[in-house]
């Protein structure tokens, strides 16, 4: 294993003569690796290569301990270029060449078509072009916040420049000075479809200077510019680097030289065999059946694990909020994560970091900036970057909070909060402003499908209040917990919860456990399941539908999607179901129960009220009226299903 450093001014002969050797294997092993599995990037790949074996030989990273908390952090953008990536950490002792070029794109090892976080070496994985600068950003952050001295390091795509949301994370990281970030884009002039001018036009150096970052134009296949670009970016303080690496697509190999085609596939075998003659070496390293009989046999050596840190979050002190009071769960949120931030405090560090799209006022996260405007991250109109960089930012040991609008901060950022789960994030996404509860603002901030589209991500967990109170608990729950959440709110204040001698139902001693129903009210002739704001008025329907002689019984679920076995086979003993919800009714609360009941042989009539279609503009109460889900339209509903079953 050899490892270099960003310390002399030039590279020196014994590098440069490594350098040589590395680049004609890693070369090979590109080759190779999409031949056998017939697919693959090498193009990219190879037009990477010199960049690759510069950057991770003299970073300060340690193949025999990957993970360590010091060193620097390579976030790879173009994440289809792997075979370049893996080639390079295996030449540099992350793990086995022979492993790479056997199980390259195959089940049986962590070498994927898109660079893979499992692989060691490999921070963040990527593949969805435009992902890796916002990844970066978060890392950097984190390094800040936890005192560490290391640099972040991004190689990019010129293809992928078109993606808006580079420009969004190029805008925050100079606003937040994070100049330990060092770009390098690789410069091949091709993309899938062909010449990059052609497809989209674009002045990328213009661009980043817009934005003020120091550009810089270099030969991307002589390690010597590579060398001096990155060490003049490490040594800068004031500014980032965004270094312009020109390159040739395919170099090396004759006939993949400029050719867009090699963009995306790999050699097929008289194309191998014309890159092995031309190689002039010796046969026998073209040779494949060893890697062929070794993907058959499955052989592979274990790899470690990267780490799933998590910060210690105590939890602190609930607050209780009175059956008179009228508050809203937003209001509720902003207070109990300031109480928390306070609670982890050790002077003007917190464990817990905030991120914000210019909604503070509307998200209540004023009393958290306040107390800790070093952890607070105001990122402007900028959603996408926001949430890749929260959800970086969560797995570098600070409890990361994105709060924005439901519509924003879920319907327009489902694949960045998706990347995120993959990498093993712990992002805890709170989103007010959800359903129909989002009233004046109309049909285009309805965002009515929270629960149907966040159920989608395998690790993310969803929470939906139903008053202050259990607002208050659910915060400081998931806040202690590891892994993906989400938490999410309407707009208006609501009624408090309360239990049948008038006190608040989620108080006293309520605890918050996950997946468990909370009955309000018990009742023999059927059950009503409600989810988040729209509680408070099937609370008045069933109430008013006692005093008409029906008997129901009311539960809240705040995680419809995870209910547990005991509530539903206690559900399935009712005479009838009715669930009650602020969202769409194909895929919400209902569809959930529905499910849940079905996996366990359990059948019931099941009436479903929820939202059927967009909504007009207007006050919450009109809107909820205009949908047939305020309480008397609840009441009569209900009435007239519980009726039906009974003639």
């Amino acid at each position: 294993m050899r490892r270099w450093s960003f310390g002399p001014e030039t590279l020196s002969a014994d590098y440069l003569e490594w350098h040589e050797s590395a680049r004609a294997q890693c070369r090979r092993e590109i080759v190779q690796m999409t031949h056998l599995a017939d697919s693959g990037h090498p193009g990219g790949s190879l037009s990477s290569l010199d960049v690759y074996l510069v950057l991770y030989s003299h970073a300060n990273l340690d193949p025999q301990n990957p993970w360590a908390r010091e060193r620097d952090r390579i976030v790879v953008s173009h994440g289809h270029t792997s075979p370049g990536v893996y080639s390079v950490l295996a030449r540099l002792g992350y793990f086995p060449p022979e492993d790479v070029i056997a199980h390259f794109r195959r089940t049986s090892h962590v070498f994927e078509g898109h660079i893979e976080r499992e692989a060691p070496g490999v921070e963040w994985t990527t593949g969805n072009l435009g992902q890796g600068l916002s990844a970066a950003a978060g890392m950097a952050l984190g390094l800040r916040l936890r005192g560490i001295a290391a640099r972040v390091f991004v190689p990019m795509g010129d293809g992928e420049q078109q993606k808006g949301q580079i420009a969004e994370a190029r805008r925050f990281i100079a606003k937040y000075a994070l100049h330990n970030v060092t770009v390098i884009i690789d410069r091949n002039r091709l993309q899938i479809g062909g010449e990059t001018a052609k497809i989209m036009p674009q002045r990328i150096e213009d661009g980043w200077r817009a934005d003020g970052w120091h550009t810089v134009e270099i030969d991307g296949h002589d390690p010597v510019a590579i060398y001096r670009a990155l060490r003049s970016a490490a040594g800068d303080a004031a500014q980032p680097h965004a270094i312009i690496a020109n390159s040739v697509m395919g170099k090396g190999v004759s006939f993949m030289e400029n050719k867009a085609d090699f963009h995306g596939r790999g050699p097929k075998p008289d194309e191998y065999a014309r890159a092995a003659k031309e190689s002039g070496e010796d046969p026998a390293l073209w040779n494949l059946e060893p890697y062929r009989a070794r993907a058959a046999a499955g052989a592979k050596r274990p790899l470690p694990k990267p780490p799933n840190e998590y910060p210690r979050i105590v939890p602190g002190e609930p607050r209780t909020y009175a059956g008179d009071t009228k508050t809203d769960n937003r209001s509720a949120f902003g207070a109990a994560l300031a109480d928390v931030a306070k609670a982890n405090a050790r002077g003007t560090f917190t464990p817990i970091a905030v991120f914000d799209c210019d909604l503070e006022g509307s998200v209540k996260t004023e009393a958290f900036h306040a107390a800790f405007p070093a952890h607070f991250f105001e990122a402007g109109i900028q959603e996408h970057h926001t949430a890749a960089c929260a959800g970086a930012l969560s797995i570098e040991g600070i409890a990361s909070v994105f709060a924005d609008f439901g519509v924003f901060g879920i319907c327009e950022t489902y694949n960045q909060h998706r990347l995120t789960d993959i990498n093993h994030g712990h992002l805890k996404l709170v989103c007010t402003h959800i359903g129909l509860d989002v009233g004046e603002d109309g049909k285009t901030h309805q965002c009515i499908d929270y629960v149907g589209v966040l159920r989608n991500i395998f690790g993310m967990r969803i929470i939906v209040p139903a008053d202050p109170n259990q607002t208050d608990r659910a915060l400081r729950y998931l806040l202690a917990e590891p892994g993906m959440f989400f938490l999410g709110m309407g707009r208006s204040k609501l009624p408090v919860i309360t239990a049948e001698d008038g006190s608040p139902y989620f108080a006293g001693g309520y605890r918050f456990e996950p997946g468990r129903g909370d009955w309000i009210r018990r009742g023999a002739q059927g059950i009503v399941v409600a989810m988040g704001t729209v509680t408070g008025r099937a609370f008045q329907a069933v109430s008013a539908l006692a005093k008409e002689g029906l008997a129901l019984g009311l539960a809240h679920l705040a995680m419809p999607a995870e209910p547990t076995a005991d509530f539903i086979d206690e559900i399935a003993r009712a005479p009838l179901l009715v669930t009650v919800e602020d969202h769409s009714v194909r895929t919400g609360l209902g569809e959930c129960l529905a499910a849940a009941l079905f996996a366990r042989g359990h059948a019931l009539p099941h009436l479903r009220l929820g939202v059927e279609r967009y909504a007009p503009s207007g006050g919450a109460n009109s809107v909820f009226l205009s949908q047939r889900l305020d309480a008397e339209s609840i009441q009569e509903r209900i009435r007239d299903f519980a009726c039906a079953r009974t003639r």
